[in-house]
């Protein structure tokens, strides 16, 4: 027989348990032909069965040979022999306990208006977003606005008792009206808020309010509104009721389409047209007031769509991973270039509005040429990749660019209340 040429294999030492096996077993031998042979085949194997033999005693606790413990141990850099593998169920509990304790949780508001409500009524007032009042002003400025402008036209003009008045049952309406339409786009966006860092503990996204309680409190809020409307002429009741339609599909527009701030601002521009039945001025036979009211709109719908793109910024990456579509994500190449064109299309509808019902200087310099420099600074210092910036911008947009717009068309209003247009038109000639 062809005598076969042998290798002794270094012994392994492993809390001693392979020198004691080799003491009765002598030094291991290989057959260098059969290993060069199947070299990789064997180290294949031999790495398999490691896995498995520790793969049974992690489950089954089936016992593992001292030396194969120890050779996947050399290859695998596991722990040492003498140590105790514990479980692979100990283990998948610590690591998720370990999860759960980094995860982020609710925290009861120990802050703010929302810390002096009772328990039970917090997350109502988190639904209305009580403690974010921004959007209410969104909505009351294009009413605020109408009710101005709607004023200089009037016969005659109306008093600044009535101005006030009327201003502050549209500011009431717009934080009602606000609350309703947070509640139905919650209600829409359920399944999809969790998904989303910002939304993911808004009170029906965490199981705080039910969707059946959530629109027995929606029902609430729109007879609330309507009791706000019946104190208006009745003419806005047919005015305002469209604009329920697009309150309740705002939410679906984000997902189906990437400009569901479009339907937004068709949405909270609606003010823009209300002020003008609100203090008597019938549109339909009046069409400068008609001209006035369109071009408002539309400038204000331009508004919305730009703000809200800065507002949208704050959720493009958690968008992307929940499937919800905006003008952000559309268009985040070149997102400053489409900020400078609504602002653009904003200031120069505003204009055409005060052109229409013959506005003065006051108007331009102050509600045009106000708009034109707070809108410049925001788009041009806003920084669309923090959070925060974009918050800051959204959030004190509204005051910089709606409350000088809004100054602007006081400041016109009591310049011809006061006629100081026509004396100096008198002192001219």
């Amino acid at each position: 027989m062809r005598r076969l040429k042998s290798i002794t294999l270094p012994a392994f030492s492993c809390t001693g348990q392979v020198g004691r096996l080799q003491s009765l077993r002598g030094p291991f031998r290989l057959d260098l032909h059969k290993v060069s042979a199947s070299r990789s085949k064997l180290a294949t194997l031999s790495h398999h069965r490691s896995l498995i033999q520790l793969t049974q005693h992690h489950v089954h606790g089936t016992p593992t040979f001292p030396s194969t413990r120890c050779q996947a141990q050399a290859q695998h850099k596991l722990p040492n022999c003498s140590q105790p593998i514990r479980s692979t169920t100990s283990s998948v509990s610590r690591h998720l306990a370990s999860s759960s304790a980094t995860a982020p949780t609710y925290a009861p508001p120990q802050n703010g208006i929302l810390s002096y409500f009772p328990t039970k009524v917090v997350p109502y007032a988190e639904l209305i977003r009580l403690d974010k009042p921004t959007g209410s002003y969104y909505l009351f400025f294009p009413c605020l606005w109408s009710t101005i402008i709607a004023a200089t036209v009037s016969t005659p003009m109306a008093s600044t008792m009535s101005v006030f008045g009327t201003s502050a049952l549209f500011l009431t309406g717009a934080f009602v009206m606000r609350g309703a339409g947070c509640t139905i786009n919650d209600l829409w966006d359920r399944n999809l808020d969790p998904h989303v860092a910002r939304t993911r503990f808004r009170p029906i996204a965490r199981g705080a309010i039910t969707p059946e309680s959530a629109i027995i409190f929606t029902g609430a809020q729109l007879l609330t509104g309507l009791a706000v409307l019946l104190q208006f002429p009745a003419e806005c009741f047919w005015y305002a009721t469209p604009s329920l339609a697009l309150v309740a599909t705002y939410p679906l527009a984000k997902r189906i389409t990437y400009y569901p701030q479009f339907v937004l601002g068709l949405t909270f521009s609606w003010g823009a047209i209300m002020g003008f039945p609100a203090l008597g001025v019938d549109l339909l036979s009046n069409q400068s007031a008609l001209i006035a009211a369109a071009c408002l709109y539309t400038s204000n719908v331009a508004w919305t769509v730009l703000y809200d793109m800065i507002y949208a910024h704050m959720d493009i990456k958690d968008d992307v991973k929940a499937g919800i579509k905006s003008i952000a994500l559309r268009h985040e190449a070149n997102t400053k270039a489409v900020l400078t064109a609504l602002a653009v299309v904003q200031v120069g509808l505003l204009g055409a509005a005060g052109a229409a019902v013959g506005m003065g200087p006051v108007f331009f310099v102050g509600s045009c040429g106000s708009a034109v420099a707070t809108l410049g600074t925001m788009i041009w210092r806003v920084k669309l990749n923090e959070v925060a910036n974009c918050w800051w911008w959204f959030k004190n947009g509204c005051w910089l660019a709606g409350g000088g717009i809004a100054l602007g068309l006081l400041g016109e209003y009591y310049v011809q209340a006061l006629r100081l247009y026509k004396k100096d038109e008198q002192e001219a000639e």
